[in-house]
């Protein structure tokens, strides 16, 4: 036995154990899941991996600079001055809503403008030209200072980088517009008071943003030709951009004395755009998606730890006898673990690569799902992802098998000749704390985020320490309640016998199926229930057309116009007002360190005031004060009195139009934003607000039918801006399927990781099964009598993970909608029968599979064999 001990080679040992196990299809299933758990964390991960190295590499592109001032006014002369002096090249933009109206070549503007105002005031279509909202950019010689516009002459036609600028006279614009418009390049547009001629279509504007009016097509002019439009006036929303560029030294230069500026002169609405927020709202969309991708992901590897743990410990059973064997041979304890040890890191490694090799082929899924969103080609990934990947498959293995191969090292030599002695009890809790910790870890890493993994880490150990406990909780008063109906069945008798002898056992396949379960009935049922609840928050009537700057004289006459052609809408007066004071404390954006906090705090509220609480709005503290009573009191959207600390009670004052207006805070208020209805911040009291300057502002729904309202209204009222959100929930609606198509394609891995679960925790139990039903037999019992037995067990263990697996679902559908989601969840009466039932028929199915060969064979043969 020294011998052996001493010419024993761990490395060779391993290698014809790997080698055997792979033949009999010992580590099939532990690989399957090995595989399943790399690749869906390094699908996410070369996805993010690459978002990020291309924000990285496109930033100045998509600010067209290496420097961006953004304001509400004018950079004075200084900004661009000492941007010269430091050798730094400099260009100007300005942006704005606007509406452009269509003017046939050789037509008369005026006589067209003045025929179709009457048209319209006269309720008669047909007669006025064609207007749209167009997002209106005047930019300077020398733009884009980064990156490259790229145009073409026509439809369709070949793109080229713009050489310049639109030349004066002359704009670019989107083939959106010119397809809403019924124009060609060449055609006329009008511009306030200006006629321009259509030269070019823009294909590409890097620096483009996702601002709520960037969704309307792109008209782009000479910053020249600005003025001659005369479209800026008081009250316009209008923002002045500064791009600067040049070495890195003196950009960086520049962006410190900017910001020292900045905060010197105190200008207000003014800021140094970062790198990385050069598309903002669209950064925040991928986030969000990525976010949701690597919650899928990270779920995915949890279900796939679960059949790894499951794996492991049928392998460690199974290899018993084997173990017990060696032991006899004169090998230690420290020799077998060494050989099975280098066997589990061969399959780890093996698994980590071929899940990273997947993962990357499935990141391209992700890619084009999310096509529409990543409108730049993205740099190749880093190997960060395929090191993270390959951690998490060795921690995996290594976290959740380790604990089953150190009990199995302990079997006793005696095993070989008394085959009733089992494996002692798993005592290796270190070694599943350190794996699991690790785990967590790389968890932590592959999320991303500190608060999802947390969570979604905490939430699936707390989950399965709750069904563990529910598990056997429900067997025991199972087996207590039905004992004494069950005595004139045999079959049941014996099958409640074996569950209650087996109890931890039982509990244990029970959690794991229950798991695997929870994870399929969220992919069947729940999810397509959030996933259409995330459509529709947004209701099917909601308005889909905005009316700003109405004058306060245009009010009558334009709410006559629309109840003529049956539009019912509310106008909302709106006054712009700046936060100075919350009680007697002076409001400063150095006070807060939330950026949004400061950016609220540093530009205008719009205010209105209202006799009745809006639609839509509902008062979660405080009371609402009539506007008509002789209380004064301000009513604060709960968000924003969270991100300003403002409390009940606390005296708001505002500076509009150089007149203090003072209230007490009395009501917070929840908004639906999801409605598309108009939406105050602060609503203050009639009495103090009816006499300051004010425009008025509406949404109504307005049915495809009757889409030409929206030129007639420009025609009629030339100053107001008509927005047609259609597009912009279109666009959103767009993303939101983009989303989901990701969020879809990656599902798959949870449902292979959901099926693997399952198969894992049937089989574990198998060979005891086999040997149950072969002791049976063996005592004579009669075929039926067995099949009875274990069909009754294997109804009682797949009720019971069916019931865990809906309630846990249910309560997984439920947070998603209120904590991710952000709205009301639909209760799903079905899930709860459709869970039990699943868990009967794939216990049942399982089970099915095993007996059919013990019913077949002899006792004495499937007692060998067990």
């Amino acid at each position: 036995m020294s011998n052996a001990s001493h010419r024993f080679s761990p490395w060779h040992q391993a290698l014809r154990m790997a080698r055997r196990d792979w033949l009999a299809g010992e580590l099939t299933l532990l690989l399957f899941a090995l595989v399943l758990a790399v690749a869906a964390l390094t699908s996410v991960g070369f996805l993010a991996d690459r978002m990020r190295l291309g924000l990285e590499r496109d930033a100045r592109q998509m600010i067209a600079a290496d420097v961006l001032l953004i304001s509400d006014q004018p950079f004075s002369a200084a900004f661009v001055e000492h941007a010269a002096a430091s050798g730094l090249r400099s260009a100007q933009t300005v942006t704005f809503p606007s509406m452009a109206t269509a003017r046939p070549a050789g037509g008369a503007a005026s006589g067209a403008a003045s025929g179709a105002a009457n048209g319209a005031a006269n309720g008669t279509p047909g007669t006025e030209p064609a207007s749209q909202l167009a997002a209106l950019k005047a930019v300077s010689d020398g733009y884009p200072l980064r990156g490259r516009l790229k145009v073409t002459s026509a439809p369709n036609g070949a793109e080229q980088e713009a050489q310049g600028i639109p030349a004066p006279g002359t704009v670019w614009a989107d083939e959106a517009l010119l397809t809403a418009l019924n124009l060609r390049v060449g055609d006329s547009l009008q511009l306030g008071n200006k006629t321009f001629r259509i030269d070019r279509l823009i294909t590409q504007e890097l620096d483009r943003g996702a601002g709520f009016m960037n969704f309307a097509p792109r008209v782009m002019l000479p910053l020249t030709d600005l003025e001659a439009t005369g479209l800026i006036g008081w009250g316009s929303r209008v923002t002045y951009r500064l791009l600067v560029a040049g070495t890195d030294a003196a950009g960086a230069a520049y962006q410190k004395w900017a910001q020292n500026e900045i905060e010197t002169r105190k200008l207000r609405n003014t800021r140094v755009e970062s790198l990385e927020s050069g598309q903002p709202q669209m950064r925040q969309t991928l986030d969000r998606a990525e976010r949701f991708l690597s919650l899928v992901a990270v779920l995915s590897a949890m279900i796939a730890a679960v059949a790894i743990a499951m794996s492991a410990r049928r392998y460690m059973q199974r290899h018993t006898d084997a173990c017990a064997v060696y032991k006899c041979m004169g090998l230690s304890r420290a020799q077998i673990l060494t050989a099975f040890g280098i066997e589990f890191l061969l399959l780890g490694l093996a698994g980590a690569l071929i899940g990273v090799l997947l993962g990357y082929l499935a990141h391209y899924g992700l890619l084009l799902s999310l096509g529409g969103l990543l409108q730049v080609s993205l740099p190749q990934p880093s190997l960060v992802p395929a090191a993270v990947g390959v951690a998490a498959g060795l921690v995996l293995l290594v976290g959740f098998a380790l604990p089953p191969l150190l009990a199995l090292t302990r079997i006793a030599p005696l095993r070989v000749l008394r085959r009733d002695i089992g494996t002692p009890p798993i005592s290796a809790w270190i070694a599943y704390a350190l794996g699991l910790g690790a785990f967590v870890a790389l968890l932590l890493v592959a999320a991303r985020d500190l608060k999802l993994g947390l969570t979604t880490a905490g939430g699936f150990l707390g989950a399965g320490a709750l069904f563990a406990v529910l598990a056997l909780g429900l067997l025991t008063g199972l087996s207590r309640a039905m004992r004494g109906r069950a005595r004139g069945s045999v079959g049941w008798r014996f099958a409640l016998a074996v569950l209650e002898r087996r109890r931890s056992v039982t509990a244990l396949q029970t959690v794991a199926l229950a798991i695997g379960l929870m994870a399929l009935l969220l992919l069947g049922m729940t999810r397509n229930d959030l996933i259409d609840s995330w459509r529709n928050a947004t209701p099917a009537d909601a308005p889909n057309r905005f009316i700003i700057n109405i004058q306060p004289d245009q009010r009558d006459p334009l709410r006559a116009m629309l109840e003529r052609n049956g539009v019912e809408d509310l106008l909302y007066p709106m006054v712009r007002g700046r936060l100075t004071h919350i009680d007697e404390r002076p409001i400063r954006a150095d006070s807060y360190p939330d950026g949004r906090a400061r950016n609220l705090v540093e530009r205008e509220f719009n205010l209105s005031y209202t006799d009745a609480l809006p639609e839509g709005n509902q008062i979660v503290a405080g009371r609402w004060v009539n506007g008509k009573s002789a209380d004064v009191g301000a009513s604060v959207e709960e968000g924003i009195a969270r991100t300003l600390h403002i409390k009940l009670g606390d005296t708001l004052r505002f500076d509009v139009a150089g007149q203090i207006v003072e209230a007490p805070v009395t009501s917070l208020r929840k908004l639906e934003w999801s409605s598309m209805r108009v939406n105050f911040f602060v609503i203050l009291p009639t009495a103090q607000m009816r006499d300051l300057p004010a425009t008025y502002i509406t949404a109504f729904h307005l049915p495809p039918a009757k889409a030409s309202l929206g030129n007639q209204l420009t025609a009629a009222f030339p100053n107001i801006t008509v927005v047609n959100t259609d597009l912009i929930l279109r666009q959103v609606q767009d993303v939101l399927d983009q989303v989901i198509a990701a969020v879809e394609f990656l599902f798959i891995f949870t449902l292979l990781a959901g099926v693997t679960v399952l198969y894992a925790a049937l089989s574990g139990a198998r060979d005891e099964r086999k040997r149950d039903a072969g002791l049976l037999k063996a005592l004579g019992a009669s075929a039926s009598l067995v099949r009875q037995t274990q069909y009754a067990e294997f109804l009682v263990v797949g009720g019971l993970a069916g019931l865990l697996a809906s309630l846990g679902a249910i309560a997984v559908g439920w947070g998603l909608s209120q904590f991710v989601f952000d709205f009301p969840y639909r209760f799903n009466a079905w899930i709860v029968p459709v869970g039990v039932v699943s868990g009967m028929l794939c216990a049942f199915a399982g089970g099915w599979l095993g007996l059919r060969e013990v019913l077949r064979q002899p006792a004495l043969a499937t007692l060998r064999d067990a």
